[in-house]
Formats: C-alpha cells, sequence, structure tokens
C-alpha cells in the first residue's frame, strides 16, 4: 500500500498542483483584478456605467471563470486517483462534493451574463451580479466538506506534512461558517471576510507542495 499510494503521489501530485495554480491564479484574475473594481454596491448606476466602459474586461472575467471550472474538474479527478488508496469511498465522495461545488459556482456564471444584459437594456446589475455572489457562497458549502474531507486524507497518507493538513481542515470550517452565515445568519457574514486569509495560504501551499511532490516514501499512518 505504501509503495502504491507514493508512487500515486509522484505520478499525479504535479499535474494536480500544475491545475491548482491556474485554479487560484484565475479565481484571483476574475474575482478582483477584473471583475471586482468594476462593481460598486452601494450604486447600481455607478456599477453600469464601470462595466459599460469596460465591457471587454466583465467578458474576459467569464473566461477566467470558466477556465477555473475546467481546471477544478481536473483537479477533482486527479485527486481522487491519488487518494483512492487511502479510502476509496471518501476519496469519492471528496471528489463528489468537490464537483457539487463547481457545478453551483459554475451555474451561478449565467447571472454574470444577466448583468451583461442589463447593462445593455438599462435593467437591475446589482440584482444578478448580488445572485452570482449566493450561488459562490451556495457552493462553498460543498467546497467546505470537500475540504475537510481532503484534509483528512492527506493527513492519513503518512508523507503529507501535518501542520498543512491541519491548515487545510481549520480552511473547510471557515468555509462552511462562511456559507452557512450568508444565508442563516447574514449579520454575522461580514465578520468573516477576515478569515478568508487562512484558506487561500492553506490552499496556496497545498498547491505548492503538490508542484514539489513527496519528497521521499514514509510508512503510512
Amino acid at each position: 500500500m505504501t509503495d502504491e499510494l507514493h508512487q500515486t503521489f509522484r505520478t499525479y501530485a504535479r499535474p494536480a498542483g500544475a491545475a491548482y495554480l491556474v485554479i487560484i491564479l484565475s479565481g484571483i484574475t476574475a474575482e478582483m483584478m477584473l471583475r471586482g473594481t468594476l462593481i460598486d454596491w452601494t450604486s447600481a448606476e455607478a456599477t453600469a456605467r464601470a462595466i459599460a466602459n469596460n465591457l471587454g474586461l466583465f467578458r474576459l472575467s467569464f473566461g477566467a471563470d470558466m477556465l477555473m471550472a475546467v481546471c477544478d474538474v481536473v483537479l477533482a479527478v486527479l485527486l481522487y486517483r491519488m487518494l483512492r488508496p487511502v479510502d476509496e469511498v471518501l476519496a469519492l465522495m471528496a471528489m463528489v462534493f468537490r464537483l457539487m461545488q463547481m457545478a453551483i459556482v459554475t451555474g451561478g456564471t449565467m447571472y454574470l451574463f444577466q448583468a451583461d444584459q442589463a447593462v445593455a437594456a438599462g435593467g437591475d446589475i446589482l440584482g444578478p451580479l448580488a445572485r452570482h455572489a449566493a450561488a459562490y457562497d451556495l457552493g462553498l458549502l460543498f467546497f467546505g466538506v470537500n475540504t475537510l474531507i481532503t484534509a483528512h486524507l492527506l493527513c492519513r497518507t503518512g508523507f503529507f506534512p501535518v501542520w498543512l493538513a491541519a491548515a487545510l481542515g481549520a480552511s473547510g470550517v471557515v468555509y462552511l461558517a462562511g456559507s452557512l452565515t450568508r444565508f442563516m445568519a447574514p449579520e454575522f457574514n461580514a465578520a468573516m471576510e477576515m478569515s478568508y486569509l487562512l484558506p487561500f495560504i492553506a490552499e496556496t501551499a497545498l498547491c505548492l507542495w503538490l508542484l514539489r511532490g513527496p519528497a521521499r516514501k514514509l510508512q503510512l499512518a
């Protein structure tokens, strides 16, 4: 089992890390560098004007989202293949939860298209953008479960850093709390914003670890 697990990681870790890197970069590009700079949640008029004047950037964010979605499907399958020797059922559950998250987030992209159309028609623009944000937070509910399962499986490999597994587990809790407060206690959701720094650091560290690959063989814990 140890030899099979280590060889599986050696085979799939770097491709998984590359997919993860594209996911992180495309997500940051779409949300912060392209779309995020155009949205003013306090003014529908200012948002419509900014998008109309930068329609190419707004639509480019769609492409970044689609690239992220494609790479997330690839990553889900690669992580399943890597973690299957540890526990096949849990690895399958993790993959399904990750795919559920991406299906919801990708479906929510249609609200961005509605916002695009609203700019031309002069209709409500903040409504579709708010629904897109809500779909993203709903997807994080499933991603939080995925992250908890993945952290557990990685910890059981015997060669994954325990501190990073713990950070990923805590990130899963952050995702769950953020998603639940978004819908069940929105008055507390704003307090969650700074806590998302932990998942960003943990996922970036996981990406770098995958790109490097497991260094040596150890016994299963």
